[in-house]
């Protein structure tokens, strides 16, 4: 008696309208949807423990699953079918907010749905996304590569240090490369011990021009000694003048042996360097696929081997190609060294030996030989505009 009744109950329908009389309800096709999937969603009550506080039942309120037979609610299709005849008049929320009736909810979300309010182009958005993934992706797998060729050439650098790996040996470029070090070493050398004769020099120049000016003051003011004090003003001009020529021929030599050592082997040192680096990093991949081809044959290894081949080859071509580049400019360099230094040595010969010889024509031949131009006086100083 007690089933019957619980589900007499569980199905009755009672469909009340706004007035609270029984009848149909407009039209509402969001409300039948979720009616629906409750339905069809909802919990098996035969499968599920049911807690309550009814009362009459066993002691604490438990009721067994057992004791309840049939569903607890039960679908009804006539009773929808009763819902979707149209209701008397316009539904008032639909017309408060301006939408004909027979527009669904439904289809009022579909449409806010497909393009919401503010956003003018998702595909845009989508692909501005999508690039943005893609460049911390790319990132992320650069990150990845640095660091794992660094762990390699850290431990083939120790291994070389410690004496148990081996490297790539080139001898007769090895000693070219040591040669040009030294060479490097020396002319730096030479560059610095120039710059100090020039400044030097153009102190004893100054020394002498301060000199000269002071004698002619003199021999305006001492009638006595006028012509003493004459002859030693002209002699300490000519040898001002005779010096600015030596200074400009010394600062040419500078700038030359500078650009050579500073410019020209620096650049080819700097090529060295990743020659060096792609030496270390060929070793690292060579003694990296050496070790995997001694290890075991299965799968996994045989696929890690081809992928370390193809690293291998990659900084081989690369160590190949750097080598080759090398070469060229060691050469290069080696000719127009020589060039160079043959020229602004002669230079500096006979620059000096005119100069202490007191053969101002030959000192002034030997700038037009080579080109040296001089400074106008007080090209050096800085404007009264620069002063300001």
């Amino acid at each position: 008696m007690a089933d019957s009744i619980m589900s007499k109950a569980a199905t009755m329908e009672i469909p009340i309208n706004s007035n609270g009389d029984t009848g149909t309800l407009p039209e509402d096709d969001s409300l039948e949807q979720d009616l629906q999937q409750v339905m069809v969603s909802g919990p098996n009550l035969n499968e599920t423990s049911i807690v309550s506080g009814g009362y009459g039942g066993p002691a604490g309120g438990i009721i067994p699953t057992s004791t309840i037979k049939g569903p607890a609610i039960r679908f009804n299709p006539q009773y929808l079918d009763r819902r979707r005849a149209p209701a008397q008049g316009p539904d008032i929320r639909m017309k408060s907010r301006g939408l004909p009736h027979s527009q669904s909810t439904a289809s009022r979300l579909a449409q806010h749905t497909v393009q919401p309010p503010g956003s003018s182009n998702n595909n845009t958005g989508n692909s501005t996304e999508e690039v943005s993934r893609g460049v911390a992706v790319e990132k992320l797998d650069s990150v990845k590569k640095w660091g794992i060729n660094t762990f390699k050439c850290t431990k083939q650098m120790f291994s070389e240090k410690f004496g148990r790996g081996s490297r790539t040996v080139d001898l007769e470029l090895e000693a070219q490369i040591d040669v040009l070090r030294d060479t490097k070493s020396k002319y730096e050398s030479i560059l610095t011990l120039a710059t100090a004769l020039i400044e030097h020099f153009q102190n004893m120049v100054q020394t002498q021009q301060a000199l000269g000016d002071t004698f002619a003051d003199l021999s305006q003011k001492s009638p006595e000694l006028q012509d003493e004090f004459g002859y030693n003003a002209e002699t300490q001009k000519l040898l001002c003048k005779n010096g600015e020529a030596l200074l400009g021929a010394i600062s040419f030599f500078v700038s030359s042996i500078n650009t050579l050592v500073n410019k020209t082997m620096e650049d080819s040192l700097m090529t060295i360097k990743h020659f060096e680096n792609a030496r270390l990093e060929f070793d690292a991949y060579r003694s990296d696929l050496e070790e995997l081809s001694l290890g075991p044959r299965d799968a996994a290894a045989m696929v890690r081997i081809e992928m370390a081949q193809q690293d291998y080859h990659v900084h081989r071509d690369k160590y190949e190609r750097l080598r080759s580049d090398v070469t060229i400019k060691l050469k290069f360099l080696d000719e127009n060294k020589v060039k160079v230094m043959h020229k602004q040595l002669l230079l500096f010969h006979n620059a000096i030996s005119a100069y202490f010889a007191g053969n101002q024509q030959q000192l002034e031949q030997t700038l037009i030989q080579f080109n040296v131009k001089l400074k106008p006086p007080g090209s050096d100083k800085p404007s009264w505009l620069e002063e300001q």
